[in-house]
């Protein structure tokens, strides 16, 4: 449409677009039947042939999400009094001097339920004809896609069924039914659940809404990638999390139908790198899936659709640790004052893992793209965080069992500016001296230099003491001096 095109500074066009194959937008052909394309989106029975919704189709029946797909998707969700605003781009400019380039963050976590899964699951809504919406949708998840389809259900009149799996926090599930959704609760895994919505839909016949794959979801994720370019028009990369690969392969086709020059990078959790293996494979495999900080990019098989749309125009792929996602949470919470998922950050993940180098001096857009954590992970995510940037020492140290001999040691960490976090009395291992008291201690110092200069002070004061879980980074120096332009940035703001 013209006003979107005027609203983003496209032009009639795309570069991209035009040597591109599109799918039909009609729900029917001339015969007035259920047309391939349309079957395809909501993958029902064309023919007899069964296309499961909770499997991703063969790679040769995947479709490819189109730049004139985004911009529709665009001007869809933004209609009407309840359509979706632009979300903030903001220049992050503590850390943009510290890490060396410019880094702005897209903050889709401040949407209505937390989640940039608002766009697709909108867009995908509002595609369904009249007799789907009567009919219903259905999904299985465990989160944020959940939450998306039962918050824009009861503004649309459209009924929405989630199963979400016994693993599901509890918040997330209170808010789906404070929206108005039927939630089921079913399965030990996400799996499990998807098993039980399709026996589901079997029965009751509702349109399932696959959260990533789908390819009305990818086209209205695809549209931050649009608000990116406008917002910033000489942006030289987008980072973007990778789970299902839908959020990325959205956002590429808009990004390189606008600026074909701009790099698209996806970043993976380590734990589960489906979009890396598929792209070794060249089509969509099972990847290895473990519990990860990053739970929303935990998705073992990527899309078809989502794999087909990306493969050809995303530029490169990257794995993050564990280490480095809770120490990018913790980072986003003190420097940036915003609580984001595990899954939203790995693109500050990334960086300070010091995976991306070719990015120094440029210019950059990472998506946070969600802040659904529960507080008491957020609490472990913190820790995890302090201990990956060697803030938290942790020890057992042998004193003497005598009045003033705990004092001791107390008086050494005071004096060494160490906060006491917990401390333990051991008595009863101590088998081979009767007059000594082992002693646990965790304390949170101010940054990796001073972590070493208090192993350095106790060492010099203790004979037996045995330091655990130090920090594999305990030794890096531009981890530490990053740490030591952080802790001279608070005392410059405490002057």
């Amino acid at each position: 449409s013209s006003g979107i095109n005027a609203e983003y500074g496209m032009s009639e066009t795309s570069p991209l677009g035009s040597k591109r194959k599109t799918r039909t937008s009609d729900t029917t052909d001339a015969n007035g039947k259920l047309s391939a394309s349309h079957a395809k989106r909501h993958s029902v029975a064309v023919n007899g042939s069964s296309n499961s919704p909770a499997i991703a189709p063969e790679l040769s029946d995947a479709v490819r999400v189109t730049f004139r797909d985004v911009t529709a998707a665009a001007f869809r969700i933004k209609s009407g009094k309840s359509g979706l605003e632009k979300t903030p781009l903001m220049k992050a400019g503590a850390l943009s001097d510290i890490l060396g380039l410019d880094l702005y963050f897209k903050k889709e976590f401040e949407m209505r339920t937390g989640s940039f899964k608002e766009r697709g699951a909108r867009n995908a809504m509002l595609k369904l004809t009249e007799e789907e919406k009567k009919g219903g949708v259905i999904a299985a998840s465990a989160g944020n896609h959940a939450l998306a389809l039962a918050y824009h259900g009861s503004i649309l009149g459209i009924k929405v069924t989630v199963v979400m799996p016994v693993v599901a926090p509890i918040m997330k599930i209170s808010q789906c039914q404070h929206f108005g959704a039927n939630v089921v609760i079913h399965g030990a895994t996400i799996m499990e659940a998807r098993e039980h919505a399709l026996k589901i839909l079997e029965k009751e016949g509702q349109v399932y809404i696959n959260g990533y794959d789908h390819p009305d979801i990818i086209a209205g994720q695809g549209t931050i990638g649009l608000e990116i370019c406008s917002q910033l028009e000489d942006v030289d990369a987008i980072i973007v999390p990778v789970g299902g690969a839908g959020l990325i392969a959205g956002i590429a086709v808009a990004a390189k139908n606008m600026k074909p020059d701009v790099k698209v990078i996806g970043v993976e959790a380590a734990r589960c790198k489906s979009f890396t293996e598929a792209l070794k494979a060249g089509k969509p495999v099972r990847a290895k899936s473990h519990v990860s900080l990053a739970d929303g990019l935990a998705v073992p098989t990527v899309g078809a659709n989502a794999f087909v749309t990306a493969q050809p125009i995303v530029d490169k792929v990257v794995t993050v640790s564990e280490k480095s996602i809770a120490l990018a949470i913790l980072r986003l919470v003190e420097m940036e004052k915003s609580v984001v998922e595990g899954s939203g950050v790995v693109g500050l993940a990334a960086i300070l893992e010091g995976l991306l180098p070719e990015l120094t001096g440029k210019k950059v857009v990472t998506i946070l793209c969600g802040g659904n954590i529960d507080t008491t992970i957020l609490g472990r995510c913190l820790e995890r965080g302090l201990a990956a940037d060697n803030r938290l020492l942790s020890f057992t140290v042998v004193v003497k069992d005598a009045p003033g001999g705990m004092a001791q040691l107390t008086a050494l960490l005071a004096q060494s500016g160490a906060s006491i976090k917990d401390i333990l009395h051991e008595r009863a291992w101590l088998l081979e001296d009767v007059f000594a008291v082992r002693v646990r201690c965790m304390v949170e110092t101010r940054d990796s230099a001073h972590t070493e200069e208090l192993k350095t002070a106790i060492m010099s004061n203790y004979k037996h003491v045995e330091f655990i879980g130090m920090s594999d980074h305990s030794t890096d120096t531009k981890r530490v001096q990053l740490a030591s332009k952080l802790r001279n940035m608070e005392l410059g703001a405490q002057e």
